[in-house]
Protein backbone atom coordinates (compact mmCIF):
# COMPACT_ATOMS: atom_id res chain seq x y z
CA UNK A 1 0.00 0.00 0.00
CA UNK A 2 1.39 3.36 -1.05
CA UNK A 3 2.05 5.83 1.73
CA UNK A 4 0.92 9.37 1.14
CA UNK A 5 3.80 11.87 1.25
CA UNK A 6 4.15 13.95 4.40
CA UNK A 7 4.51 17.60 3.55
CA UNK A 8 6.10 20.15 5.86
CA UNK A 9 4.52 23.20 4.21
CA UNK A 10 1.05 23.75 2.66
CA UNK A 11 2.64 24.51 -0.72
CA UNK A 12 4.97 21.49 -0.76
CA UNK A 13 2.45 19.45 -2.75
CA UNK A 14 2.80 21.94 -5.60
CA UNK A 15 6.60 21.65 -5.74
CA UNK A 16 9.14 19.12 -6.95
CA UNK A 17 10.86 18.96 -3.59
CA UNK A 18 13.76 16.92 -4.94
CA UNK A 19 14.77 20.01 -6.94
CA UNK A 20 14.78 22.32 -3.93
CA UNK A 21 16.77 24.43 -3.11
CA UNK A 22 16.50 26.44 -6.31
CA UNK A 23 19.37 27.95 -8.27
CA UNK A 24 18.20 31.48 -7.48
CA UNK A 25 20.72 33.91 -6.01
CA UNK A 26 20.33 35.37 -2.50
CA UNK A 27 17.98 38.35 -2.69
CA UNK A 28 16.29 37.21 -5.90
CA UNK A 29 12.58 38.03 -5.87
CA UNK A 30 11.47 35.03 -7.91
CA UNK A 31 10.84 32.80 -4.91
CA UNK A 32 8.46 35.39 -3.48
CA UNK A 33 6.63 35.53 -6.80
CA UNK A 34 6.38 31.77 -7.17
CA UNK A 35 5.07 31.39 -3.61
CA UNK A 36 2.34 33.96 -4.22
CA UNK A 37 1.33 32.30 -7.50
CA UNK A 38 1.15 28.87 -5.87
CA UNK A 39 -1.07 30.19 -3.08
CA UNK A 40 -3.49 31.53 -5.67
CA UNK A 41 -3.36 28.30 -7.68
CA UNK A 42 -3.96 26.26 -4.53
CA UNK A 43 -7.12 28.27 -3.82
CA UNK A 44 -8.46 27.87 -7.35
CA UNK A 45 -7.85 24.12 -7.26
CA UNK A 46 -9.65 23.77 -3.93
CA UNK A 47 -12.57 25.79 -5.32
CA UNK A 48 -12.80 23.47 -8.31
CA UNK A 49 -12.19 26.31 -10.75
CA UNK A 50 -8.91 24.77 -11.92
CA UNK A 51 -8.35 21.03 -12.31
CA UNK A 52 -5.03 20.04 -10.79
CA UNK A 53 -4.33 17.34 -13.36
CA UNK A 54 -4.96 19.77 -16.23
CA UNK A 55 -2.41 22.43 -15.24
CA UNK A 56 0.64 22.88 -17.50
CA UNK A 57 3.50 25.33 -16.90
CA UNK A 58 5.67 26.51 -19.80
CA UNK A 59 8.93 28.44 -19.52
CA UNK A 60 11.53 29.56 -22.03
CA UNK A 61 15.10 30.47 -21.12
CA UNK A 62 16.13 32.52 -18.10
CA UNK A 63 15.87 32.60 -14.33
CA UNK A 64 12.12 33.29 -14.28
CA UNK A 65 11.37 30.65 -16.88
CA UNK A 66 13.03 28.02 -14.70
CA UNK A 67 10.07 28.19 -12.33
CA UNK A 68 8.63 25.50 -14.58
CA UNK A 69 11.41 23.21 -13.26
CA UNK A 70 10.23 23.44 -9.67
CA UNK A 71 6.45 23.04 -9.87
CA UNK A 72 4.90 19.60 -9.43
CA UNK A 73 2.92 19.77 -12.66
CA UNK A 74 3.37 18.82 -16.27
CA UNK A 75 5.77 21.42 -17.62
CA UNK A 76 7.87 22.29 -20.64
CA UNK A 77 11.23 24.05 -20.91
CA UNK A 78 11.39 25.43 -24.44
CA UNK A 79 13.51 27.65 -26.66
CA UNK A 80 14.30 31.22 -25.70
CA UNK A 81 11.23 33.38 -26.34
CA UNK A 82 9.07 30.50 -27.53
CA UNK A 83 7.06 29.69 -24.39
CA UNK A 84 3.90 31.45 -25.58
CA UNK A 85 3.62 29.70 -29.00
CA UNK A 86 4.36 26.36 -27.33
CA UNK A 87 1.58 27.02 -24.81
CA UNK A 88 -0.80 28.03 -27.61
CA UNK A 89 -0.12 24.74 -29.36
CA UNK A 90 -0.81 22.78 -26.17
CA UNK A 91 -4.06 24.68 -25.60
CA UNK A 92 -5.28 24.07 -29.15
CA UNK A 93 -4.38 20.37 -28.88
CA UNK A 94 -6.21 20.02 -25.56
CA UNK A 95 -8.59 22.91 -24.75
CA UNK A 96 -9.20 21.47 -21.25
CA UNK A 97 -5.70 22.43 -20.11
CA UNK A 98 -4.90 25.44 -17.94
CA UNK A 99 -1.75 26.93 -19.46
CA UNK A 100 0.59 29.06 -17.34
CA UNK A 101 3.53 30.75 -19.08
CA UNK A 102 6.36 32.13 -16.94
CA UNK A 103 9.37 34.10 -18.06
CA UNK A 104 11.47 37.20 -17.72
CA UNK A 105 11.26 40.49 -19.55
CA UNK A 106 14.05 39.49 -21.92
CA UNK A 107 12.43 36.15 -22.69
CA UNK A 108 8.86 37.39 -23.16
CA UNK A 109 9.13 41.04 -24.19
CA UNK A 110 12.46 40.75 -26.03
CA UNK A 111 13.19 37.42 -27.71
CA UNK A 112 9.49 36.49 -27.66
CA UNK A 113 8.10 39.98 -28.22
CA UNK A 114 6.34 39.12 -31.46
CA UNK A 115 4.58 36.15 -29.88
CA UNK A 116 3.03 38.12 -27.02
CA UNK A 117 1.60 40.60 -29.51
CA UNK A 118 -0.32 37.94 -31.42
CA UNK A 119 -1.34 36.04 -28.29
CA UNK A 120 -2.92 39.22 -26.91
CA UNK A 121 -4.47 40.09 -30.27
CA UNK A 122 -6.09 36.66 -30.50
CA UNK A 123 -7.07 36.76 -26.81
CA UNK A 124 -5.75 33.22 -26.61
CA UNK A 125 -6.72 31.28 -23.49
CA UNK A 126 -3.62 31.26 -21.30
CA UNK A 127 -2.06 33.11 -18.37
CA UNK A 128 1.33 34.75 -18.90
CA UNK A 129 3.39 36.04 -15.97
CA UNK A 130 6.41 38.15 -16.90
CA UNK A 131 8.98 38.94 -14.21
CA UNK A 132 10.71 42.23 -14.96
CA UNK A 133 14.17 42.76 -13.52
CA UNK A 134 15.31 45.23 -16.23
CA UNK A 135 18.11 43.08 -17.63
CA UNK A 136 18.94 39.72 -19.21
CA UNK A 137 20.11 38.28 -15.91
CA UNK A 138 20.98 34.62 -16.43
CA UNK A 139 22.72 35.09 -19.79
CA UNK A 140 25.21 37.74 -18.72
CA UNK A 141 23.56 41.03 -17.83
CA UNK A 142 22.86 42.33 -21.32
CA UNK A 143 20.54 45.26 -22.00
CA UNK A 144 16.87 44.22 -22.09
CA UNK A 145 13.80 45.90 -23.63
CA UNK A 146 12.89 47.18 -20.15
CA UNK A 147 16.31 48.50 -19.14
CA UNK A 148 15.95 52.14 -18.11
CA UNK A 149 17.55 54.89 -20.15
CA UNK A 150 21.25 55.54 -19.49
CA UNK A 151 21.73 52.45 -17.28
CA UNK A 152 25.03 50.68 -17.91
CA UNK A 153 24.91 46.97 -18.76
CA UNK A 154 27.40 44.50 -20.17
CA UNK A 155 26.28 45.44 -23.70
CA UNK A 156 25.77 49.16 -23.00
CA UNK A 157 28.95 50.07 -21.08
CA UNK A 158 28.37 53.77 -21.74
CA UNK A 159 24.69 53.63 -20.76
CA UNK A 160 21.52 52.41 -22.46
CA UNK A 161 20.67 54.83 -25.31
CA UNK A 162 17.13 53.48 -25.76
CA UNK A 163 13.94 54.37 -23.85
CA UNK A 164 12.50 51.30 -22.09
CA UNK A 165 9.50 49.32 -23.33
CA UNK A 166 6.33 49.58 -21.26
CA UNK A 167 4.83 46.13 -21.80
CA UNK A 168 1.62 46.99 -19.94
CA UNK A 169 0.79 49.67 -22.51
CA UNK A 170 1.67 47.34 -25.37
CA UNK A 171 -0.50 44.42 -24.24
CA UNK A 172 -3.35 46.70 -23.13
CA UNK A 173 -3.51 48.20 -26.61
CA UNK A 174 -4.51 44.81 -28.02
CA UNK A 175 -7.32 42.40 -27.19
CA UNK A 176 -6.25 40.86 -23.88
CA UNK A 177 -8.93 40.29 -21.26
CA UNK A 178 -6.68 40.98 -18.28
CA UNK A 179 -3.61 43.17 -17.84
CA UNK A 180 -2.09 43.84 -14.42
CA UNK A 181 1.18 44.65 -12.70
CA UNK A 182 2.43 43.77 -9.22
CA UNK A 183 5.79 43.69 -7.47
CA UNK A 184 7.64 41.17 -5.37
CA UNK A 185 7.43 43.80 -2.63
CA UNK A 186 3.63 43.33 -2.76
CA UNK A 187 3.17 39.52 -2.79
CA UNK A 188 -0.46 39.91 -1.70
CA UNK A 189 -1.19 41.65 -5.00
CA UNK A 190 0.67 38.97 -6.98
CA UNK A 191 -1.55 36.39 -5.32
CA UNK A 192 -4.72 38.47 -5.78
CA UNK A 193 -4.08 39.25 -9.45
CA UNK A 194 -2.98 35.72 -10.37
CA UNK A 195 -6.00 34.31 -8.53
CA UNK A 196 -8.28 36.56 -10.56
CA UNK A 197 -6.55 35.68 -13.81
CA UNK A 198 -6.97 31.94 -13.17
CA UNK A 199 -10.73 32.45 -12.97
CA UNK A 200 -10.99 34.21 -16.32
CA UNK A 201 -10.79 33.22 -19.98
CA UNK A 202 -8.83 34.70 -22.84
CA UNK A 203 -5.33 36.15 -22.65
CA UNK A 204 -4.36 37.19 -19.14
CA UNK A 205 -1.12 39.03 -18.54
CA UNK A 206 0.58 39.85 -15.25
CA UNK A 207 3.86 41.73 -15.02
CA UNK A 208 5.75 41.31 -11.76
CA UNK A 209 8.56 43.77 -11.05
CA UNK A 210 11.33 41.86 -9.31
CA UNK A 211 14.75 42.36 -7.74
CA UNK A 212 18.03 41.06 -9.14
CA UNK A 213 20.80 42.37 -6.89
CA UNK A 214 23.39 39.97 -8.28
CA UNK A 215 23.22 41.35 -11.85
CA UNK A 216 20.99 44.40 -12.27
CA UNK A 217 21.76 45.61 -8.77
CA UNK A 218 25.46 45.78 -9.64
CA UNK A 219 24.66 48.05 -12.58
CA UNK A 220 22.79 50.59 -10.47
CA UNK A 221 24.77 50.42 -7.24
CA UNK A 222 22.32 48.26 -5.28
CA UNK A 223 24.28 45.04 -4.81
CA UNK A 224 22.97 44.50 -1.28
CA UNK A 225 19.73 42.41 -1.49
CA UNK A 226 17.99 44.12 1.43
CA UNK A 227 18.89 47.57 0.17
CA UNK A 228 17.63 46.79 -3.33
CA UNK A 229 14.38 45.35 -1.98
CA UNK A 230 13.78 48.43 0.15
CA UNK A 231 14.57 50.78 -2.74
CA UNK A 232 12.09 48.96 -4.99
CA UNK A 233 9.50 49.03 -2.24
CA UNK A 234 9.81 52.82 -1.98
CA UNK A 235 9.15 53.21 -5.68
CA UNK A 236 6.11 50.93 -6.02
CA UNK A 237 2.77 52.74 -5.94
CA UNK A 238 -0.52 50.82 -5.92
CA UNK A 239 -3.51 52.45 -7.61
CA UNK A 240 -7.02 50.97 -7.72
CA UNK A 241 -8.31 50.87 -11.30
CA UNK A 242 -5.40 52.81 -12.81
CA UNK A 243 -5.66 54.12 -16.36
CA UNK A 244 -3.28 52.97 -19.07
CA UNK A 245 -1.69 56.42 -19.08
CA UNK A 246 -0.82 55.83 -15.42
CA UNK A 247 1.10 52.64 -16.20
CA UNK A 248 4.38 54.30 -15.29
CA UNK A 249 7.41 52.09 -14.83
CA UNK A 250 10.32 54.37 -14.08
CA UNK A 251 12.95 53.74 -11.41
CA UNK A 252 13.19 57.47 -10.65
CA UNK A 253 9.54 58.56 -11.04
CA UNK A 254 7.91 55.46 -9.57
CA UNK A 255 6.31 52.19 -10.63
CA UNK A 256 2.53 52.06 -10.69
CA UNK A 257 0.96 48.66 -9.98
CA UNK A 258 -2.67 47.57 -10.21
CA UNK A 259 -5.21 46.05 -12.58
CA UNK A 260 -5.19 48.04 -15.81
CA UNK A 261 -7.55 45.94 -17.96
CA UNK A 262 -10.37 43.66 -16.78
CA UNK A 263 -12.88 42.64 -19.44
CA UNK A 264 -14.79 39.70 -20.84
CA UNK A 265 -14.20 39.75 -24.58
CA UNK A 266 -14.74 36.48 -26.47
CA UNK A 267 -11.62 34.36 -26.14
CA UNK A 268 -9.86 32.66 -29.01
CA UNK A 269 -11.32 29.30 -28.03
CA UNK A 270 -14.81 30.86 -27.99
CA UNK A 271 -14.28 32.13 -31.51
CA UNK A 272 -12.85 28.84 -32.76
CA UNK A 273 -15.77 26.89 -31.33
CA UNK A 274 -18.17 29.37 -32.94
CA UNK A 275 -16.81 28.51 -36.38
CA UNK A 276 -17.68 24.84 -36.04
Amino acid sequence: MAVAPRYMHPLDRHLRLERIPTLYCPGCGLGIGLGAMLRALDKRIKEGVVKEDKVVWVGGIGCSARMAFYVNYDSAHVLHGRAIPFAIGAKLANPELTLIVVGGDGDIAGIGGNHILHAAKRNIDLVTVMFTNFVYAMTGGQVAPTTPLRVKTTTTPHGNPEPPLNIIKVVASLNANYVARASITTPHYIEQFFYRALGMKGFRFLEVVSTCPEVYGRHIGLRDPVEMYNELRKRVKYKPNPTIDEAIIDWDKGIVIGEFIVRDNPSYMDLVRGLK
